[in-house]
């Protein structure tokens, strides 16, 4: 005679499984694609400027542009950037030069930021020393003038 249990099973019983959910939960990864969207409107503007300048004003349009510039700066203090790389006046011609052959001769783009606060001299140095060595496509970039 047997004591307890129930049923012909002999003391198992068989479980039924817990149907497994197979849906991605995909709120987590929007939220984590918002913020990082978030911190890349806030960043981008942030990267464009190379060397800090006071540029001056004027009411010239800008000029349209197809692809990335050679850019000079010139800052108050007298030192002159090629890109954000500060160079000294004598090797300007040779960098921009062998660069210039890299990406397309004399015909390449070169914008020249000067400082408000920058030597006269300085930037009429480095537009005599650009305009001697025949780079002809050269331009000086200021901000856009505010009303007054």
């Amino acid at each position: 005679m047997r004591m307890g249990g129930g049923g012909g099973s002999g003391g198992r019983r068989r479980r039924q499984r817990a149907n497994v959910m197979a849906e991605i939960n995909v709120t987590p990864m929007v939220d984590v694609m918002l913020v990082l969207l978030i911190i890349f409107m806030v960043s981008a503007p942030l990267l464009t400027v190379g060397v800090p300048l006071d540029l001056p004003q004027t009411a010239a349009k800008s000029l349209d542009q197809d692809k990335e510039p050679l850019t000079l700066s010139v800052q108050a203090s007298g030192k002159v950037f090629l890109n954000n790389t500060e160079i000294p006046v004598e090797d300007l011609i040779a960098k921009l030069k062998a660069i210039t052959d890299a990406r397309g001769g004399a015909d390449e783009r070169i914008f020249v930021r000067g400082d408000t606060k920058a030597d006269y001299g300085t930037v009429m140095r480095v537009m005599g020393r650009l305009s001697a060595a025949g780079f002809k496509r050269v331009a000086l970039v200021t901000e856009v003038e505010q009303g007054t």
